[in-house]
C-alpha cells in the first residue's frame, strides 16, 4: 500500500493569516436529513435549535463510487476532504493515504474530541483518525486510535473492541488497548456517574460505556450519559485552559431509527441531537471564537412527510411511547391480540389482521412495523437504506457565512480548515465518474 501521507507536506506548509476562528464543534447527524429535522420540528411545535442559526446550504453526499454513499465514504469527505469508495475510510480507491482534519490539527497543538452514541470505532468517528480499506476492521480501527493519540478526548461505546477476548472483548490479538491507553496517559471511566466525576483538569479521557451501542435515546438512562451531558463535560475539559480544541458530535442513532422507518426512534434521536447542538450553541454565543457547523453524512430512508395524504397527523405521533424494536423485542405477532393490545397502548394505533400479517411475512419485520405506523400518521418512506438526496448544512460563529449555496461534502472540511488556519487550501477534487 502506496502510503503517500499528504500530512508531511500539510504540516509543513505556511498557516494563513490570523484568523478569528478559534476553536470549532463539528455536529454530524448520521442519516438526518432535512425532513428528519423538519418532521421533528412539527412534532415539537418550534424550530430545531440549529435551524435558527443564522447560515444555511445544502451539501451533496456522493461517494467516489456511488451516488448512494455510505458513512465510511460519506466520513471520509467530511474528516479529509477526499472522495473514496463506500467502505473505505482515509483510504482513496488507488491506495492513497490521506490525512484527516484532525491530524492536521494536531500538529498544529489543538486538543480533538469525539463523541458518539455508536461504538467509537464505527465509520463516522473513525473517518477522524483512522485509515482503513474497510469500516468492519474495528479491531484494528480501535488499535490506531490509541496507538495515534490523535484524540485527548473520546466518548461513546465499543469497549469489546478494545479489549481481548480473554478478558470480556472480541480481540484475538491478546491486545489490551484499554490498559495501553491507560499507560499514555487517558482516564478510562465506564459509567456516566464516573464521567461526571472526572476533574476538569483532565488531559485525556477514554470513556466507553457499553461493550457495543449505547442504548437508543429513548431507551438511555442509569448510567449511559446523554448526548447533551457528553458534550458539556467535553467542552469543560477541552476549553480548561483556553487552547484551540475541535470537536465532533455525531448523533450516530438518527441512521438505524431511519433504517427501520421508524417515525417516534426518529423523533428522539433527532431531538437529543439538537439538545447536545444547545449546548455547543450556548458555549460559542458566550465566546464569540467558536465556530459550531452542523450537518450529516447522508440521508436515510428517503424519509417523505406525506403518504398520499396532505396532512401528517403530528398528534398522534405525540402520543408514541416506544420504537418499533423495543415492540418486537417484547411481543411477537404469533400472539395477535397481546401484539394488537401493544400497538394500542404505546401508539394510540389500531392494527388489522392484514397488517400483522405484513409484519409476519416480511423479512425485516421491526422496519415493517415501522412502516406500517408511519403509513396510520401519513409519513412516508422510500427506503430502508440511505438515499442520495443532498443534506444541509448549518453554520454559527466566525467564518460561518461560507456554509451556504450548494457544497460538496469535502468542501466541508477545506472551508473550515481555511478559516482556521491550519493548512493552505487543497488541491480541487475532480467530479468523479459515476457509473
Amino acid at each position: 500500500m502506496r502510503r503517500l501521507f499528504v500530512l508531511f507536506f500539510v504540516i509543513l506548509a505556511i498557516a494563513l493569516s490570523f484568523s478569528q476562528v478559534k476553536n470549532v464543534i463539528y455536529f454530524i447527524g448520521d442519516g438526518m436529513g432535512l425532513a428528519h429535522a423538519y418532521l421533528t420540528s412539527m412534532i415539537e411545535g418550534r424550530p430545531l435549535s440549529f435551524m435558527k442559526t443564522p447560515y444555511v446550504g445544502l451539501v451533496k453526499t456522493h461517494s467516489a463510487n456511488s451516488w448512494v454513499t455510505d458513512s465510511a465514504a460519506a466520513g471520509t469527505a467530511l474528516a479529509s476532504g477526499f472522495k473514496t469508495n463506500n467502505g473505505m475510510i482515509n483510504i482513496l480507491p488507488d491506495g492513497t493515504i490521506v490525512p484527516t482534519i484532525f491530524e492536521v490539527a494536531k500538529a498544529y497543538g489543538v486538543k480533538t474530541g469525539i463523541i458518539v452514541t455508536c461504538r467509537v470505532t464505527h465509520a463516522t468517528p473513525a473517518a477522524f483518525y483512522a485509515h482503513v480499506k474497510s469500516r468492519g476492521e474495528e479491531n484494528e480501527i480501535a488499535k490506531q486510535l490509541i496507538e495515534s493519540e490523535t484524540i485527548d478526548v473520546v466518548m461513546g461505546g465499543g469497549w469489546a473492541n478494545f479489549l481481548p477476548k480473554s478478558l470480556g472483548g472480541k480481540r484475538n490479538d491478546e491486545l489490551d488497548l484499554i490498559e495501553i491507553a491507560r499507560e499514555k496517559g487517558y482516564a478510562y471511566v465506564t459509567t456516566k456517574s464516573d464521567l461526571m466525576q472526572l476533574p476538569a483538569d483532565a488531559e485525556k479521557v477514554l470513556a466507553l460505556f457499553a461493550p457495543s451501542h449505547l442504548a437508543p435515546a429513548s431507551e438511555r438512562s442509569g448510567d449511559q450519559p446523554m448526548l447533551y451531558e457528553m458534550v458539556e463535560k467535553a467542552l469543560e475539559i477541552l476549553s480548561k485552559d483556553n487552547e484551540p480544541f475541535f470537536l465532533m458530535v455525531e448523533g450516530s442513532q438518527i441512521d438505524w431509527e431511519a433504517h427501520g422507518n421508524d417515525v417516534y426512534g426518529v423523533w428522539k434521536e433527532v431531538l437529543e441531537f439538537d439538545k447536545a447542538v444547545q449546548v455547543a450553541l450556548d458555549f460559542a454565543l458566550r465566546r464569540g471564537d467558536t465556530l459550531v457547523v452542523v450537518t450529516a453524512d447522508h440521508e436515510t430512508g428517503g424519509l417523505g412527510l406525506s403518504a398520499g395524504d396532505y396532512m401528517v397527523d403530528v398528534e398522534k405521533i405525540r402520543g408514541f411511547t416506544k420504537t418499533a424494536d423495543w415492540i418486537m423485542a417484547n411481543y411477537s405477532t404469533a400472539d395477535k391480540e397481546s401484539f394488537k393490545e401493544a400497538i394500542k397502548e404505546y401508539f394510540g394505533l389500531t392494527l388489522s389482521d392484514e397488517d400483522l400479517e405484513r409484519i409476519s411475512a416480511s423479512k425485516k419485520p421491526s422496519a415493517e412495523l415501522g412502516k406500517i405506523l408511519s403509513e396510520k400518521v401519513n409519513v412516508g418512506w422510500t427506503t430502508t437504506s440511505h438515499s442520495g438526496v443532498p443534506v444541509p448544512v448549518y453554520a454559527f460563529g466566525p467564518g460561518a457565512e461560507n456554509f451556504t449555496g450548494f457544497l460538496d461534502n469535502t468542501e466541508i472540511p477545506r472551508i473550515i480548515m481555511r478559516l482556521t488556519g491550519y493548512t493552505l487550501q487543497y488541491p480541487l477534487v475532480k467530479e468523479p465518474t459515476i457509473k
